[in-house]
C-alpha cells in the first residue's frame, strides 16, 4: 500500500527512519519549504557570498533569500558592510538583484539617502524634529571567514560558528581569498529541493557513474566504499590509497598546512567538515588534466601539491586549491527549485589568457554542476511519484547523507517543528 502524507510538519519529521532518506512531504511541500527558510536560512549561519565579491569602495551586491533581500557592500573606508534592503520610511527595496557601485544608497521610492555605513543622510519634507539617527538602515550580524562571507537574520545566532572560524581562520589563511578576483560565475536553478541539493553534493556514491570530468582529479572512494564488492586488485589499491592520505596528511602539517578531517555534523546547530583531499592524477587541481589551472598560485601558495580543502556547509561546499578555488552557495527559490550559486576564484593579479584560460578553469565544475542539476531534478520528480518511499542510505557511502537528515531533524524539533 502507497503511503499516505501526515498531514502535519511534525507528523513527518516523526515519521523519518533512521538510516532512511526524508519522507517526501519534507522534499516536496510548500509549508515545509517555509519552515526551512526560517528555520536553516534565518536562525542558522549560512554562507552568501565572499569579500572579493565586493573588492572595492561602493561595491554591492544584492543576496535575496525567501522574502529577505541582503545588500553586501564595501563601504568608503573599505569595510564590509551587510544591511537589510528595506528603506526605513515605506520600505521599498532600495537595489535590484545583483551588482551594482553606489556611492550612496538611494531608495528610487522618495529619495531617502543613505550612507554606506547604513546611516540616515537626507529624507526630504519629514520636518525639522525628525531624528535621521533613529532611521538608518537595519544591519544584518556576519562574519567574514577567511573571506567568506557567513550571516545570521537571527537575533540569537548560534554561538558554535566558532568551531567554523576556529578551523577555517587557519586553514583559508594562505589563500588570501580575501583578496582573490573572482574569474568567472554561474546560477544554475535546480528543478529539485534544497535538500536534495545537498544530499547530493555530500556523497559521491554517484561520481563514477556521472561525473567522468570530476573523477580525473577526484577520487571517489574518499566518502566510503564497501570494501566486499571491490576486487582483490581495487581493494588494494583502495588500501594503498588511504596509506599515501596519512603520509600526505602527516607531511601536510609538518610543513604547516592543516589537513585532518574535522566534523561539526550532529548534535550542533552550524554543520561543516573541512579536509584536505588529495588530488588523483596530475595531482595539482580540479581541471580536466588534473594540471594547475593559472600559473599564478592564490594568495601566498608557492606549491601546487597542496591539494584540495573542502569545506561543507548546510548551504554551501567550497573547493580550495593552489591555483584557484570553486566557491558554491546555494539558496532555496521554493519547495522544488534551488539556486546554485558557483564562483570561480584567481589570485587578485591574474590575468585570463595569460595566467589562465578560463575555460580550462571552469570546466570540470561547469560540467559537474549541470550533471547534478539534472540528478536533483530526477530525484525530486521520484519525490513527487506517489510510488515514493523512503529508501536506505549505504553504510558505507552514504553516511554523510544520514548524519544531515538526522541533523535536519533535530533542528526542526530545536524551534518547535
Amino acid at each position: 500500500m502507497l503511503n499516505r502524507l501526515p498531514s502535519s510538519i511534525s507528523a513527518l519529521l516523526e515519521a523519518r527512519a533512521d538510516g532512511h532518506s526524508l519522507p517526501a512531504g519534507l522534499y516536496t511541500r510548500e509549508d515545509v519549504f517555509e519552515a526551512d527558510i526560517d528555520v536553516f536560512f534565518h536562525k542558522h549561519w549560512i554562507c552568501v557570498g565572499l569579500d572579493c565579491d565586493v573588492p572595492e569602495p561602493g561595491d554591492a551586491t544584492v543576496i535575496d533569500i525567501g522574502k529577505t533581500s541582503l545588500i553586501l557592500l564595501r563601504d568608503d573606508d573599505g569595510e564590509i558592510r551587510v544591511l537589510h534592503n528595506v528603506c526605513r520610511h515605506r520600505g521599498s527595496r532600495l537595489l535590484n538583484p545583483g551588482k551594482t557601485i553606489v556611492s550612496k544608497l538611494v531608495c528610487p521610492y522618495h529619495t531617502w539617502t543613505y550612507e554606506l555605513t547604513g546611516e540616515l543622510s537626507y529624507a526630504p519634507h519629514m520636518g525639522k524634529d525628525f531624528d535621521k539617527d533613529c532611521h538608518g538602515l537595519k544591519p544584518v550580524t556576519f562574519k567574514s571567514i577567511g573571506g567568506l562571507i557567513y550571516v545570521c537574520l537571527s537575533d540569537n545566532p548560534p554561538e558554535d560558528i566558532a568551531g567554523l572560524e576556529q578551523a577555517m581562520v587557519e586553514r583559508l589563511a594562505p589563500y588570501d581569498i580575501r583578496n582573490a578576483k573572482i574569474a568567472h560565475q554561474t546560477d544554475v536553478v535546480e528543478d529539485g529541493n534544497w535538500k536534495l541539493t545537498m544530499e547530493n553534493n555530500r556523497e559521491c556514491y554517484h561520481c563514477s557513474a556521472n561525473h567522468p570530468e570530476l573523477c580525473v582529479s577526484f577520487v571517489d572512494l574518499d566518502f566510503g566504499f564497501d570494501p566486499e564488492t571491490l576486487s582483490p586488485e581495487d581493494r588494494e589499491q583502495a588500501e594503498e590509497h588511504f596509506r599515501l592520505y596519512e603520509e600526505r596528511t602527516q607531511a601536510w602539517e609538518a610543513d604547516g598546512f592543516p589537513s585532518a578531517a574535522i566534523e561539526q555534523l550532529t548534535d550542533c546547530a552550524t554543520n561543516f567538515r573541512t579536509q584536505r583531499l588529495i588530488i588523483a592524477g596530475a595531482g595539482e587541481s580540479q581541471t580536466p588534466d588534473a594540471t594547475a589551472g593559472s600559473s599564478k598560485l592564490l594568495g601566498h601558495i608557492t606549491r601546487k601539491d597542496l591539494g584540495d580543502t573542502h569545506l561543507w556547509g548546510h548551504n554551501s561546499w567550497n573547493h580550495f586549491m593552489g591555483d584557484h578555488a570553486v566557491v558554491a552557495t546555494v539558496i532555496p527559490l521554493s519547495a522544488g527549485k534551488t539556486l546554485v550559486r558557483t564562483k570561480w576564484l584567481v589570485h587578485k593579479d591574474a590575468v585570463e589568457g595569460v595566467d589562465y584560460d578560463l575555460d580550462k578553469l571552469t570546466d570540470v565544475w561547469v560540467a559537474t554542476t549541470d550533471q547534478d542539476a539534472d540528478l536533483v531534478a530526477r530525484s525530486h520528480a521520484g519525490a513527487l511519484d506517489p510510488a515514493y518511499q523512503p529508501g536506505p542510505y549505504s553504510r558505507f557511502s552514504e553516511t554523510n547523507l544520514d548524519k544531515f537528515a538526522t541533523w535536519y531533524i533535530d533542528r526542526m524539533r530545536a524551534h518547535g517543528y
